[in-house]
């Protein structure tokens, strides 16, 4: 590992400067994670309706598992990327070594929970006879792997904390590309792989995160050298795994509450038929896409407000926020305007169903235009999380999901069917967004009050 000094770049220089060099790599690479994951859907969609609504119902389940991943990785940055700004080398060292060791835990407990419980899990969202055994043959091939999906995660997140977004950046599209590549191969059985249907989407995104898994590793080990291989201190290591958790497991909680939600929409769905099901599964994963570059800047907003935090520069962590609320409305009205001019013909890439196609085609002419907003929520979430305010991250998440959009969504669709679940959607996006902008700046000036500092 460089000196501290060194890794401290992120309290220099302009802000806007900083964030668009930082925001650039992690868009490549987030981007190219959700071409990996619409390639996926667009493979699988070619197979059948039942193994499209299959792929479907495993995404809110997917999605908890990598937020608590996600979570113990954003602990992790905020908690480093605060020691690397204090210039507490040791710290940094012992922080990244333990929060790997802590995924590890992580990683089985989940395998020895979900394999047991695939059935009955996806039976609760909805699933029946005609999606189960598809569901059952994607899932297990997928935990099996899962190693390889927790560790690269956090491992990313330890690199970002030191203001290196390019590495992590390339890791995802490493990932992204041998997953893509392979796809086609094992779901069809081109050449002389065989045919596996929706187990070689699975396949597929075991062996691309495999390779992922390995190139994290050698970075996080011959490179920066973060990873300390002295027999570990029990009590210094719970503390780490203390002061991660502290941001970490709310922060998880944060995420998972969007797959969560997710699931219980698609449960609301779920009635409409296996078509409004597959719509939503698509039309989420689009979602996913269009919000790609607003996941990058929080991606790495959250190390550059913990580093100029640490360095007590709350003048460089305003103006950063406020930035991130300037890209967030104008990438907003620009993705929202193409995907509504584009509605029907991105409906049709993923399925030739018409009641798939009009559906998919009825969420994006309702949702995107709140993404402006939707932006600011998720800029503001990994602001707080940065500054050890998870708590506060995690109640926005909650008002959001449980508090705006399920109950609107239940109440919405029995009088307007999918018109009525995905307005809710929009309304939530709305009001989260003006209110995460007001509670940012309240917490940020208490805290600047509190610790006595000045603008």
């Amino acid at each position: 590992m460089k000196k501290l000094s060194d890794k401290k770049i992120l309290t220099k220089g302009d802000v806007k400067t900083v964030l668009i060099k930082l925001t650039i790599p992690m868009i490549f690479g987030i981007f190219s994670m959700v071409i990996y994951n619409l390639a996926d859907t667009y493979f699988v969609g070619q197979l059948g309706k039942n193994q499209l609504a299959a792929l479907s119902y495993t995404f809110p389940v997917i999605l908890i598992i990598s937020s608590l991943a996600q979570g113990i990785g954003m602990g992790t940055s905020s908690v480093l990327s605060r020691a690397i700004g204090g210039g507490d080398d040791r710290l940094v060292k012992r922080l990244a070594t333990d929060s790997l060791f802590l995924g590890l835990i992580i990683v089985i407990l989940c395998v020895t929970i979900g394999e047991l419980t695939i059935e009955p899990i996806f039976s609760l969202l909805g699933a029946k006879e005609n999606t189960l055994p598809y569901i059952k043959e994607y899932m297990r091939v997928w935990y099996l792997g899962m190693i390889f999906v927790v560790i690269p995660m956090v491992g990313n997140n330890i690199i970002r904390a030191t203001g290196d977004s390019k590495t992590p950046g390339m890791v995802m599209v490493i990932g992204a590309l041998i997953n893509i590549s392979l796809d086609p191969l094992f779901i069809f059985g081109l050449g002389p792989f065989p045919k596996l249907g929706i187990t070689g989407a699975a396949l597929a995104t075991l062996i691309g995160r495999m390779v992922t898994f390995t190139v994290a590793l050698y970075i996080l080990i011959h490179r920066e050298k973060l990873i300390l291989f002295k027999k570990p201190i029990l009590k210094e290591t719970l503390n780490s795994w203390k002061q991660i958790l502290f941001v970490g497991l709310p922060n998880a909680g944060t995420k998972m509450i969007i797959p969560l939600g997710v699931g219980i929409i698609t449960g609301i769905i779920s009635p409409f038929g296996t078509a409004s099901v597959a719509a939503y599964g698509v039309a989420s994963k689009i979602e996913f896409f269009a919000i790609a570059t607003i996941n990058a800047l929080s991606s790495v907003i959250a190390p550059f407000m913990g580093q100029n935090w640490g360095a007590k520069l709350p003048k460089r962590v305003r103006e950063g926020f406020k930035q991130g609320e300037i890209f967030s409305i104008i990438n907003g009205i620009i993705i929202s305007i193409l995907l509504i001019i584009f509605s029907k013909p991105i409906a049709k890439a993923f399925n030739d169903d018409p009641l798939v196609i009009k559906n998919i085609t009825l969420y994006i002419k309702i949702v995107p235009f709140t993404y402006t907003l939707q932006g600011i929520y998720l800029i503001t979430t990994a602001s707080l999380n940065a500054l050890n305010k998870p708590i506060h991250a995690s109640s926005l998440s909650i008002l959001e999901m449980f508090i705006f959009c399920i109950p609107l969504a239940f109440i919405l669709s029995k009088s307007f069917g999918l018109i009525g679940v995905f307005t809710s959607i929009s309304i939530a996006y709305i009001l989260t967004g003006l209110i995460s902008h007001l509670a940012f700046k309240k917490i940020l000036n208490k805290k600047i009050k509190a610790f006595k500092l000045t603008t």
